[in-house]
């Protein structure tokens, strides 16, 4: 082995210690960027020379460069970043709710019943005062104004979680185009794998790009001998090498509402995401929203329902001499039970009242509903119809919209209604205080808010005593059997205790989530992460390196010198 093999071999080691310290350089630039993974040289032995009998090495050489990556971890972090976003989707979405109820508040519902009963209660106090029933019409108006306002809101929550889902749509387009593009440059600069180091910027770019994807849907990859990433959404793939599927949004009705979805253009699937912010506003929208909207329209239907049917029993100081139902049959020939009544009626009777002012009479009249399902005789509207019409001084009649119409026959008498027990004067809206048929249509009868009178405190006829009033003012104690006996009290409190239990547990969850999520990360930032001691280390090893090489060089020089002058 010659001198100048010798200085070829110095220079070989000048050039491999100059590499180290770049890297070394890039490491340090690069300490503070998101995303950036650590590079290290891969140094191997030169092969050796044989010199006559000798084997004799070549010095160093750079075998790659390659990232401190563990694949299998950062697969796992992006699971976790799926987990962690959904969950957090999810406890964000109990939180609103919270907030929306407001229990515990001033202007909470449970606030508002109560006000709304104990303006009942003094109507007792001054049973002949149309001012105090007018104000317990107000505080009615109120309560159904605050339940209308809650169920909007929640409606609002919804609406707004599905315009996310919407808008999701050119995130992941974007991010996908994006890996997919950085696969083509990967395999490119790599050579398709015929080259050993990582295009260690390129690779870099493309992590974080499926990391922010990940947060997104629920992905898995799967990398390529040349370097390529393919990426999975379930059982379809969405980026294969250098190609991806587009995606876009797909609409569907959900009870009369908008539901967005995100679907595969190419083949119409859904994409399958099971964590990510996909799947947690999906859950968010159509189980945490869904479900309370739906508690919700149940709470303030039984609420009217049960009410009315108190109320319609009773008479007010005045009574009516035109009225017409505010719910319609969907079929007037079909018994009252299956004829299209957003609220059931059962086999029982009421009363009806007329009322002669001239003379102070009063004519009762018992009214059968028969709904037994025993024969084919049960009541319809038409029969219903039939049997007040027959009553002296009260005429009856179906409008075109399938509505029940009374009307007085003489100017001089008016007439009431007591004693349901069937419950069809609340399913028809006749003599009732509510209307609407869920959470969002919710109001007062307005009849009885533009005549408060009517305001029905009595059982025992038009100007009686308040034992209605007394009845309804215990509203929120008695035992409804439509709500499997319990009292609407009891059913407000289970339904703030589902939300309240939920956003506890959504909230546990969530923070299990972020505390693993940080755990992974941590062991990804010992991996991957660039420590400037360590680096300082490496410098100082590479540059003392260099200098020794570097003597090396001059030492060869010398000798060189020297046998030239000889």
């Amino acid at each position: 082995m010659s001198l100048f093999s010798s200085l070829q071999l110095a220079s070989n080691a000048l050039q491999a210690q100059s590499i180290g310290l770049q890297v070394v350089g890039q490491n340090i630039a690069n300490v503070n960027t998101p995303g950036y993974s650590r590079a290290e040289v891969i140094y191997t032995p030169a092969p050796t020379q044989r010199v006559g009998g000798l084997l004799l090495g070549l010095g160093v050489e750079v075998d790659s460069i390659k990232q401190r990556i563990d694949e299998h971890l950062n697969e796992r972090l992006r699971a976790a970043t799926s987990d962690r976003v959904g969950g957090e989707i999810q406890e964000d979405a109990y939180a609103q709710l919270e907030s929306i109820i407001g229990e515990l508040q001033d202007t909470d519902l449970s606030t508002s019943l109560n006000n709304f009963l104990g303006a009942i209660s003094q109507v007792l106090n001054q049973p002949e005062s149309v001012s105090v029933r007018n104000l317990a019409m107000l505080q009615g108006k109120t309560l159904a104004s605050d339940i209308n306002r809650v169920s909007q809101r929640a409606l609002e929550v919804r609406n707004d979680i599905n315009e996310q889902i919407t808008s999701l749509e050119p995130a992941v387009n974007r991010l996908l185009a994006r890996v997919a593009d950085l696969n083509v440059q990967i395999a490119t600069t790599e050579g398709g794998g015929s080259v050993r180091s990582d295009a260690v910027g390129l690779r870099d770019q493309r992590n974080v790009a499926l990391q922010q994807l990940s947060e997104l849907i629920d992905i898995k990859t799967q990398e390529q001998s040349s370097g390529a990433v393919n990426v999975y959404a379930g059982g379809d793939f969405l980026i294969f090498e250098g190609t991806y599927r587009h995606i876009r949004v797909d609409y569907s009705q959900d009870e009369g509402l908008d539901s967005a979805g995100l679907i595969i253009d190419e083949t119409d699937a859904k994409i399958s995401s099971s964590t990510g912010k996909l799947a947690g506003l999906l859950d968010a929208r159509d189980n945490i929203l869904k479900n309370f909207l739906s508690t919700f329209d149940d709470y303030a239907k039984s609420l009217t329902f049960e009410f009315n049917k108190l109320f319609s029993s009773g008479q007010g100081l005045s009574g009516y001499t035109s009225l017409t139902s505010t719910y319609a049959a969907t079929d007037a020939n079909a018994a009252l039970d299956a004829a299209g009544l957003t609220f059931t009626p059962v086999n029982g009777s009421f009363k009806v009242l007329v009322h002669n002012k001239q003379t102070n009479l009063t004519q009762t009249t018992v009214i059968n509903v028969d709904l037994n399902g025993l024969d084919d005789d049960d009541t319809t509207l038409t029969k219903l119809k039939d049997q007040l019409d027959a009553i002296d001084g009260v005429a009856a009649a179906i409008d075109a919209r399938g509505r029940l119409v009374l009307t007085s026959e003489s100017p001089t008498s008016q007439f009431s209604f007591g004693d349901d027990t069937s419950g069809v004067l609340a399913a028809l809206g006749v003599n009732t205080f509510f209307t609407g048929t869920d959470a969002r249509t919710m109001g007062v009868n307005s009849i009885i808010a533009a005549d408060p009178s009517k305001f029905a405190a009595s059982r025992s006829g038009i100007d009686g005593d308040t034992k209605n009033a007394e009845l309804m003012a215990q509203f929120t104690t008695r035992r409804l059997d439509s709500v499997g006996g319990k009292s609407i009290a009891e059913v407000y409190d289970q339904m703030v205790g589902g939300v309240t239990q939920g956003a506890a547990i959504a909230k546990s969850v969530a923070e299990g989530f972020r505390t693993f999520e940080t755990t992974l990360q941590g062991q990804q930032l010992a991996i991957s992460g660039v420590n400037l001691d360590e680096e300082a280390v490496s410098m100082l090893s590479y540059q003392r390196a260099f200098q020794a090489s570097a003597r090396f060089v001059a030492t060869i020089n010398e000798l060189l010198d020297l046998m030239t002058k000889i």
